[in-house]
């Protein structure tokens, strides 16, 4: 593959690379910064690239495990205390900042799991082929990451499986 052909792919799925960047770091000021880095690393190999948006997102959630391996020790001190989300009248966008936070409480391989797996859509396979494991440690991680999610959330687990 040739550079117009990296620079259409970009062009085409730039939107959807950006959300999965969102979804991985909780913010639009880093999903933009792993996504530009990331495209960057995949276009010194892009000749060699078969399938590419796999290839980014595999390079996205590789890059950003490396990040969160060496910031997950890293106390991060600050003058002014990170903003917090106020009232919100929509219920939806409440519900989702507060998912977002539970998905950056929880381990990286997990995350990555539960991000590709239900909010990029990806199947078991997909998902197993895209992080380089196995289909049972998909299924495994997926369901340890949702009990992990609820307990973060604070969703009584017994009672979501009896309304269920």
């Amino acid at each position: 593959m040739g550079a117009g052909e990296f620079q259409e792919f970009v062009e085409v799925r730039y939107g959807d690379l950006l959300r999965t960047a969102y979804l991985l770091t909780g913010s639009q000021h880093a999903a933009e910064d792993l996504l530009q880095s990331s495209l960057l690393r995949v276009m010194r190999h892009w000749d060699r690239v078969d399938e590419p948006l796999a290839y980014v997102r595999r390079a996205m959630v590789n890059q950003r495990t490396s990040i969160w391996r060496r910031l997950r020790n890293a106390e991060v001190l600050t003058d002014d205390p990170p903003d917090r989300p106020g009232d919100d009248p929509t219920d939806r966008i409440a519900e989702r900042q507060s998912l977002l936070q539970a998905l950056d409480r929880i381990p990286a391989r997990m995350r990555a799991v539960l991000v590709l797996r239900y909010w990029e859509d990806l199947s078991e396979t997909d998902t197993a082929a895209l992080l380089g494991i196995s289909v049972g440690s998909v299924k495994s991680q997926a369901s340890r990451g949702l009990v992990r999610l609820r307990g973060v959330l604070g969703v009584d687990v017994l009672a979501s499986r009896r309304a269920s």
